[in-house]
């Protein structure tokens, strides 16, 4: 499942194939039934990339400036800072955070009991079912006793709960399969020989795996399958921070042998301010952008102004999309690979290269590897080792992905609308209709439909849910 491997953007992945975001900006532009006509090869090809990159640019810098012009500066980044440290109603969000370890707790001292009695005690396998429901329903009690807990930190609460249950489900269900290996071993007198085996390489065997201290690691871990071995790096490179922030700048910089300790320091606080502007420019990407389009939007929905919704949709689906694209480096890269240094984490393919995605099933296999390997490993293997044919068992999985994202808005906004519901399972007939097109006509026509779905896709759920929010809060 885990295997020590660098993240795409890092220089040492060696990776360079980024056609899709040439397709994203032939969307941007809506010019791609033209343009796909050319045959653009060698200087050409480059020459017609750095066009579509300024001409993106410029025109959505014209954007920016007219909403600038009509809004004056929105952006406010102390009215964040208020919201998260002097509203009261963020404590319940942060005692629910909290609280989520009462539930690893448990889970831990089941998991030891149940290595100590026969494998045939079903009662408390059970016993670890319920538990994980408990805890998936744990925050839609609390946050819907509390009225007005504030979406933001409850999103956060409800995210926290839903890494907590996968991890989880994985470390429970993960056991069970060492349990079974365990006692087979034993009946057949092997077991010492792989305690040797696993010895010598400093590998832990079951059930020496259940320590406070690898539950600890695997819980704070970028991974939600677990195992009792991880790949590990030698060390913290100390000087890896500093070339994550530079590794834009230079790509010779792996040649740099002499670093001193002040040079990695520079390099650190660079990496963290980098981190910094990255979370201040979404917010205020939110404040600027999104805030007064999703404003003006709620009167022309309530009175089906179809044409104006539309516009307002497609003003919607650029932020959104930038906004977006932004979380993503911040978050999947950014944040997880310094936590993988941070510990000592090998394995850090957190995202494949998404943005050359052909068809909506591999984006979805690619863009959040974490999950994908969950998904794959807990739930799309286990149904087909029971007789699911494959197409079933994919369809589930994208049910199961649909449900967690519709429990993501709906418990925050204290409604169900099933919108995001709805607009996960439109996945799987899109998955067809993109693999159809990618096979009969061209992979670049799939490519595209793929970053239509994302730029356009969200923002309608987000006009839904805005709407609907203001219709249950202030009518």
């Amino acid at each position: 499942c885990h295997s020590a491997r660098p993240s795409l953007f890092s220089t040492a992945s060696g990776f360079d194939d980024y056609r899709g975001f040439l397709n994203l900006c032939v969307v941007l532009l809506v010019t791609c039934s033209r343009i796909l006509k050319f045959n653009l090869i060698g200087p050409y090809l480059t020459l017609f990339k750095s066009f579509l990159s300024k001409y993106c640019v410029i025109s959505n810098a014209r954007v920016f400036l007219e909403n600038i012009l009509k809004y004056g500066i929105l952006v406010d980044p102390l009215q964040w800072l208020s919201a998260v440290l002097y509203n009261p109603y963020q404590w319940p969000n942060l005692l629910l955070v909290l609280g989520s370890s009462v539930f690893i707790f448990i889970a831990f001292h089941i998991e030891r009991f149940l290595a100590r009695v026969s494998l045939k005690n079903k009662k408390y396998n059970i016993k670890v079912f319920f538990i994980l429901v408990f805890l998936f329903i744990f925050p839609h009690d609390k946050i819907n006793k509390k009225l007005y807990v504030i979406t933001v930190g409850s999103l956060f609460s409800c995210s926290v709960y839903v890494v907590v249950f996968l991890k989880l489900w994985s470390y429970a269900q993960t056991n069970k399969w060492y349990r079974e290996g365990y006692t087979k071993a034993l009946s057949k007198r092997r077991i010492h020989r792989t305690s040797k085996e696993f010895l010598s390489r400093g590998l832990i065997q079951y059930p020496y795996n259940l320590s406070y201290r690898n539950l600890l690691y695997f819980m704070a871990a970028p991974t939600l399958c677990y195992e009792a071995n991880y790949p590990r790096t030698s060390g913290i490179n100390k000087s890896y921070l500093m070339r994550r922030a530079l590794e834009i700048v230079s790509k010779n910089f792996n040649s740099i042998l002499n670093l001193n300790w002040l040079t990695c320091l520079k390099g650190i606080c660079l990496y963290y301010i980098l981190n910094l502007f990255l979370f201040q420019l979404e917010l205020a990407l939110i404040q600027q952008w999104v805030v007064p389009v999703l404003q003006k939007a709620i009167l022309p929905i309530h009175n089906y102004e179809g044409y104006t919704i539309m516009e307002r949709l497609l003003k919607l689906s650029v932020p959104n999309h930038f906004i977006w694209l932004v979380f993503f480096y911040f978050f999947f890269h950014s944040v997880l690979n310094a936590l993988a240094e941070v510990m000592k984490f090998a394995d850090r393919e957190f995202y494949r290269d998404w943005w050359n995605a052909e068809t909506i099933v591999y984006f979805w296999q690619a863009w959040n590897i974490p999950v994908h390997k969950w998904c794959v490993r807990h739930c799309y293997k286990p149904l087909l080792s029971i007789g699911c044919p494959k197409f079933a068992a994919q369809v589930s999985v994208f049910l199961l992905s649909a449900f967690f994202h519709e429990y993501l808005v709906s418990i925050p906004l204290h409604m169900f609308k099933a919108w995001a519901f709805f607009g996960m399972t439109m996945q799987i007939p899109l998955s067809v209709f993109t693999s159809w097109v990618s096979k009969r006509f061209s992979s670049n026509y799939g490519n595209m439909i793929v970053w239509m779905s994302l730029i356009l896709g969200q923002p309608v759920a987000i006009l839904a849910y805005v709407y609907h929010y203001y219709v249950t809060s202030y009518t």
